[in-house]
């Protein structure tokens, strides 16, 4: 069966205090978990991932940020997330703090979090199994993931190359 390829961005965003901006997602995917927030590429545009990172960030939280304030971190082919699709995601830490806690949008309901809270909030297996233990270990450098998701084998993560 052939499933289609999305490509998105995860921006990784911090406040001053450098608790991680969250929202609980109220659509799938991730309905109810929190996660970063993000969005798909408008490829019929032509838009980069950076472009897609810089007009997420403005859509969901109005915090105004420019390409030259994101990080490029990691890269990651997920396969059969949830068992629907295959993602195609590129991860950036904004490095400017957001002022302040974003309103609620259509989208979710926002919240800051240390890492440590992390542990008792429900976020999706493969952001705590993958992606939050990358940002921990490589946000200031560059890593490329290979996640198969398919959820009749257990979770499966190959890292394919660290810069």
């Amino acid at each position: 069966m052939s499933i289609p390829y999305k490509l998105a961005v995860l921006v990784f965003i911090e406040n001053a205090q450098g608790e991680q901006l969250l929202i609980r997602r109220a659509k799938a995917p991730n309905l109810g978990a929190w996660s970063p927030i993000g969005g798909k590429l408008e490829t019929a545009v032509g838009e980069s991932p950076y472009e897609c990172a810089v007009r997420e960030t403005r859509e969901e939280t109005g915090f105004e940020i420019t390409t030259a304030d994101l990080h490029l971190f990691c890269m990651i082919a997920e396969k059969s997330y949830e068992g629907s699709g295959h993602w195609l995601l590129f991860l950036f830490r904004c490095k400017k703090p957001i002022p302040a806690l974003p309103p609620d949008i259509e989208e979710g309901a926002f919240g800051f979090f240390s890492r440590a809270a992390m542990d008792a909030i429900h976020i999706p297996e493969t952001d705590r199994a993958a992606l939050w233990p990358i940002y921990d270990n490589h946000r200031d450098r560059f890593v490329t993931l290979n996640v198969d998701c398919n959820p009749e084998n257990p979770l499966r993560v190959i890292t394919e190359e660290i810069f």
